[in-house]
Formats: structure tokens, C-alpha cells, sequence
């Protein structure tokens, strides 16, 4: 009987699972070096900006923001830079 591989297994070719899952301490190092936060940061800066004044002009214009709204138009961008430059890193690795 064939055992079956993971998608992992098959990438690499090497017939063993590749650990997926590292530390908090790995990914804690991994988030603050080679200036993640601060791209992931500047990032948010531009695009969150872009987008709240999509979704919500008129709203800073004549009043009524939603905060929530606002922050969380300005978090998504970061992680999503974050979670991208993160599995850049580790794919490269």
C-alpha cells in the first residue's frame, strides 16, 4: 500500500513533511527583521488612505466617519503586507 504524500512532500521531493509551523519566537523574529514593519507600515499608510477616501469621502468631508471602519481599512493592508512578505521569507527559505 502507497502511503500518500502532502503537497509539501511533493514540492520538495525529498519523501519527508516539512515542518509548517515554527515558534513564536521564529515568528516573532522573522516579523521584525529586514524592516517588515515598516514596509508593511507604509504600505497601510498609502493604501488604507486610498481606500477610506473611496469608501468614505464623503463622510470625512461633511462628517460622520466611522472610526471603526476607518481603523480597520488602515489594519487590513498592514497584515496583509505583513502576511505577504512573511510567506515570501518563508518560501525563499
Amino acid at each position: 500500500m502507497t502511503s500518500r504524500r502532502t503537497p509539501a512532500e511533493l514540492q520538495d521531493g525529498s519523501g519527508e513533511a516539512r515542518r509548517h509551523v515554527r515558534s513564536p519566537e521564529q515568528w516573532a523574529a522573522a516579523l521584525w527583521s529586514s524592516g517588515v514593519p515598516q514596509r508593511a507600515f507604509a504600505v497601510a499608510v498609502v493604501v488604507g488612505t486610498v481606500l477610506n477616501l473611496i469608501n468614505q469621502g464623503d463622510a470625512v468631508l461633511h462628517g460622520g466617519l466611522s472610526w471603526p471602519k476607518a481603523i480597520l481599512t488602515y489594519l487590513v493592508p498592514f497584515a496583509v503586507s505583513t502576511h505577504g512578505a512573511l510567506s515570501t521569507r518563508r518560501s525563499a527559505s
